[in-house]
């Protein structure tokens, strides 16, 4: 049985081991740092390539890296969750990188962490609930597909020496684990095909040629705009979109990892620990990042990590890389990683979601749901622009669909003197608009009840609602009277009843 750390909020919920747990289990342990190592050789090729796109120095990323996986490690709520430069605030950042110039974005850096922190502190990270199930596999299956494709022109217009490197790593990837899980398959194929273009000295992509990793560490970032109010108009667009585009990405990964895991993380604290270490990256790195996906996924599912320990190793790691083995490091092969990444992406995707028999019984919205999430996402290439879309779609979908869930049933009594109706379902905006069209006012007697026993009524738009159908009814010489509310829903009606005029 595994051991539940102090803090879990309910006894019933499943926990990771603990660090301590872990640092006193030798078999344990190597899990750990061999998944960090591995997870830190997918993770280079990536923040280079976004360095690009942001407009930055290649070593600023993976400096950057090196701290927001180190300081994640010991400040996140998600442990095993894999935090660096990613390629979302790259986009985001590099607009401002090209008009303004690279000075702006340290202090637009330290505005997005500053957002971060309030967001995390102020608990709005419970909002994630509302993302509907089905654009969390919208969300898992566009990732899947981007990570794929991402890796494709590694495959195209190389040396032909490529193509036997990738069939290696793709069948030590997939054959190894069915002989040991000692070793994490990814970076048994990665150090072999390493070996061999090191030792037949094979012309081949390499790390070395995506970017400069060489030389010493870069100093604390210097403060290059004066912090005046000209300065916040540059940089607030900007930070805004990076605090939040980060924030989404980052907790929508803790979600997928509390699902591949089977335990839950501390999204608020996730939340403000993201907004700390990207104030320290910016200061001594000079970019953001937030939750690297992929490199989560490597992490916890072929590294089968569950601790901080793997996040603390793959930083660690990674700083080894950038100052002392940088010349090793450069001649990792490309289509190695590459090879390894597509393996992640096929068995991110959720295969089940699109099979044929679970699209027939899936209702025809959700499926909507997901395969725009899905789209979206594919077309942009923003996770972040996709999931919001996804989000909206629902909601429309969902308000078409309650918008008619309310029922109303007349029921005239034998001597004609009375009239019941039975309102049945959830009162709100959506719902309720219509419910004033569903009395016969004309026709009905003078006493009329309405029976609210099998309804609640849920926000003001119903109370006023209610309030249109006695004025009706009182201009036809009739009383109204409501019945069967709840404890909750009379409240409501009568702090708020005759007041909405």
């Amino acid at each position: 049985m595994q051991p539940r750390s102090a803090g879990s909020a309910r006894a019933d919920t499943p926990l990771a081991p603990s660090v301590l747990f872990t640092l006193r289990h030798p078999k344990a342990l190597s899990v750990e740092v061999l998944a960090g190592v591995v997870t830190t050789l997918a993770l280079i090729p990536e923040v280079i390539s976004f360095s690009v796109i942001a407009g930055v120095d290649p070593k600023v990323s993976l400096v950057a890296s090196v701290v927001l996986a180190i300081s994640m490690s010991i400040l996140g709520g998600r442990p095993a969750m894999i935090t660096a430069a990613a390629g979302a605030v790259a986009l985001v950042v590099a607009p401002l990188v090209k008009e303004h110039g690279v000075e702006y974005l340290l202090p637009a850096v330290l505005l997005a962490g500053i957002i971060q922190i309030l967001f995390g502190v102020a608990g709005l990270a419970r909002l994630m609930r509302f993302i509907p199930r089905s654009v969390m596999i919208g969300f898992v299956n566009a990732l899947g597909i981007l990570i794929f494709t991402a890796q494709v022109p590694h495959l195209l217009g190389v040396p032909w020496l490529v193509y036997p490197l990738f069939v290696l790593t793709i069948l030590i990837v997939l054959v190894l684990p069915r002989f040991t899980t000692a070793v994490p398959a990814p970076l048994v194929a990665i150090v072999v095909a390493t070996t061999i273009t090191m030792v037949a000295h094979l012309s081949v992509p390499t790390v070395g040629d995506e970017g400069d990793i060489a030389g010493g560490l870069p100093g604390v970032t210097s403060l290059l705009v004066p912090l005046n109010l000209e300065t916040v108009q540059i940089i607030l667009p900007t930070a805004l979109s990076v605090a939040f585009v980060g924030l989404m990405e980052t907790l929508l990964t803790a979600k997928l990892v509390d699902d591949i895991t089977e335990t839950r993380s501390a999204k608020g604290r996730e939340s403000w620990a993201l907004g700390i270490a990207n104030i320290l990256a910016g200061f001594y790195g000079g970019i953001a990042g937030c939750a690297m996906i992929g490199q989560t996924v490597v992490n916890v599912k072929l590294g089968r990590a569950r601790t901080r320990i793997s996040t603390f190793v793959a930083g660690v790691f990674l700083l080894l890389l950038v100052t002392v083995l940088s010349d090793l490091m450069e001649q990792i092969p490309m289509i190695a990683l590459a090879a390894v990444m597509m393996v992640v992406a096929i068995t991110t995707v959720n295969w089940h979601s699109v099979a044929p028999s679970t699209l027939r019984r899936m209702p025809l919205p959700e499926t909507i749901v997901m395969l725009t999430t899905v789209g979206v996402v594919v077309a942009t290439g923003n996770l972040a622009i996709g999931v919001a879309a996804g989000v909206l779609l629902a909601m429309v979908l969902f308000a078409r669909r309650v918008a008619h869930v309310a029922r109303v049933d007349r029921r005239l009594s034998d001597d004609g003197a009375s009239v019941s109706y039975t309102v049945t379902g959830p009162l709100f905006f959506g719902s309720s608009n219509d419910l004033v069209e569903q009395f016969s006012y004309g026709v009905d007697p003078a006493r009329v009840a309405v029976d609210f026993t099998a309804a609640q009524i849920w926000d003001a738009s119903t109370v006023a609602v209610l309030d249109s159908v006695e004025s009706k009814y009182a201009a036809h010489g009739a009383r109204v009277e409501f019945t069967g509310l709840d404890e909750r829903s009379t409240l409501l009606h009568g702090r708020l009843t005759g007041t909405l005029d």
